[in-house]
């Protein structure tokens, strides 16, 4: 079974009212009403930059310890939080993955990988 709901570390991390940071959360995969509902929402229609805004708040369900998540506490995020969250978004959500073909240097046996960007950790078996 595939999990919807995926893991991911801001490399900043948000700072709230009470300077706390919150780095650990979890974004869900993007249903198409996901990428529909903003389109109606006036400030996308004024500015279509502001599209992702709406769509992380909408798929992000969990960001460290804050009780909720909206546009706002999107707006409040680092550039390179912004950033890295539209890379992770795109990542879950495409067909397939980010996989590369490779070749091992020593025994010459080929298969895929995926890259994990900075902030991400890996898992050891």
């Amino acid at each position: 079974m595939q999990s919807t709901e995926l893991e991911f570390t801001l490399p900043q991390g948000y700072i709230d009212s009470e300077g706390n940071i919150h780095k650990e959360g979890t974004m869900r995969l993007a249903t198409a009403y996901d990428e529909i509902a903003p389109l109606r929402d006036p400030r996308v229609q004024s500015n279509p930059g502001y599209l992702v805004i709406i769509l992380l708040a909408r798929v992000i369900t969990r960001l460290g310890e804050l009780p909720s998540l909206n546009p706002k506490t999107i707006e409040g995020l680092f550039s390179a939080d912004l950033v890295y969250l539209q890379d992770f978004y795109q990542r879950i959500n495409q067909v397939g993955h980010t996989r590369f073909q490779v070749t091992c240097p020593h025994c010459q046996g080929e298969f895929e990988v995926e890259p994990v960007p900075e902030g991400e950790l890996l898992a050891t078996p």
